[in-house]
């Protein structure tokens, strides 16, 4: 099987030695994205929302990069500095898959990179190939 590295200027530049995404035959797997503005390189902060919000469009440019998409994710970890955003930042993340909804896994991380409130990595199938 071949592995192919994704990249694209749609979302942020890894900030570490690790690729934006590696596809492996039909699955895409993220690197952790956190809330980053590609076209600024500047965090998003302050609202749970608003970084949530970053986020999932950042994994969904590198699965576009790699021909797939968030209707497609099969997977995503959320990484929470704070459980008690948990109610603010799902209702954000069910708003980008109001239907076929992934498997998913939250967890409360002490600490995240650059101070954020959450990062979230994915898995998603390449349809069609």
């Amino acid at each position: 099987m071949n592995k192919t590295i994704l990249s694209t200027l749609k979302a942020p530049a890894a900030i570490g030695p690790y690729e934006q995404g590696i596809r492996v035959g039909s699955f895409i797997f993220t690197s952790g994205q956190i809330p980053i503005n590609p076209e600024t390189n500047e965090l998003i902060g302050g609202k749970i929302e608003d970084e949530t919000k970053q986020v999932l469009k950042n994994i969904g440019a590198v699965l576009q990069a790699g021909g797939s998409s968030l209707e497609n994710t099969v997977k995503i970890t959320v990484y929470l500095r704070d459980m008690s955003n948990f109610t603010r930042m799902n209702k954000i993340y069910q708003s980008f898959f109001p239907k076929n909804k992934p498997a998913r896994t939250c967890v409360e991380a002490s600490e995240l990179p650059k101070g954020v409130g959450v990062e979230m990595d994915a898995v998603a199938f390449v349809e069609n190939d």
